[in-house]
């Protein structure tokens, strides 16, 4: 069955519509009519599945039905990802949102390839959230990832940096510890409990720089090693991401 998004502000129990590009979709691109099934969320875990009421150009309306609730995850998981060059950020972007990342904050590192105005670094936002939503249409995800606009590293630490339970950054440096060690050490320190909440910093090619590094330590990330065999950035994000989703999730 054909999945739609509604913005939650404008998920009501009455009147419910398609807003207009997903109304262009439903009707221009996959020739929907009156009548039709389709499943419809809003992102924060509300699902619906209902017939098409009435079919106008930019408009699609649906008939109410009572919602169905996904629970929200038992972790709140929060992605900082030095943006790669070329299309691997709307990879990383898709696979983050299908393993129940809550945030997206795009870095912009000293040796992140790309560099962006303030305009373009909007559009690039707004891009990457309608990935995230078309991740969420394909994969029956009912809880949207807010992606943030792309910022420097400084201007993240110094004004951005969200609290969390526990903070991780990929390093190469030495002394990095695994990541199910550094979330078994945290259950030890808290009575057997595992963070509600986690944030995982990962860098560009050739990783960020010492400064970046000492930025993020002192933010309170502990360095984590992703092994001996050096990874693609958009490698190290799904691989981390899936081995704290199973830990967390």
């Amino acid at each position: 069955m054909h999945r739609f998004y509604i913005p939650p502000e404008s998920w009501t129990s009455e009147n419910l519509t398609l807003p207009e590009t997903e109304s262009h979709h439903c009707l221009n691109v996959l020739r929907l009519s009156k009548g039709d099934r389709i499943t419809a969320f809003n992102g924060r875990g509300s699902e619906i599945m209902t017939t098409i009421a009435k079919a106008e150009k930019g408009a699609v309306m649906l008939t109410n039905s009572p919602p169905q609730k996904t629970p929200e995850l038992t972790a709140r998981i929060i992605l900082c990802q030095a943006v790669p060059k070329g299309k691997n950020m709307d990879l990383i972007i898709e696979k983050a949102t299908e393993l129940g990342v809550a945030e997206i904050h795009p870095l912009l590192s000293e040796r992140t390839v790309i560099r962006l105005k303030p305009a373009e670094a909007e559009k690039k936002r707004e891009k990457w959230q309608r990935i995230a939503i078309e991740a969420c249409k394909q994969s029956g995800q009912n809880w949207l990832p807010t992606v943030h606009a792309p910022q420097s590293p400084e201007n993240f630490f110094a004004h951005g940096f969200p609290a969390c339970d526990l903070s991780v950054v990929a390093s190469l440096q030495p002394g990095s510890r695994r990541l199910k060690e550094i979330i078994s050490e945290y259950s030890t320190d808290n009575e057997g409990t595992t963070p509600g909440s986690a944030l995982i910093l990962i860098g560009p090619e050739g990783d960020y720089t010492p400064a970046e590094i000492n930025m993020a330590q002192n933010a309170g990330c502990l360095p984590m090693t992703l092994g001996p065999i050096v990874l693609r950035t958009e490698t190290a994000a799904i691989y981390s991401l899936s081995i704290i989703a199973h830990e967390l999730l």
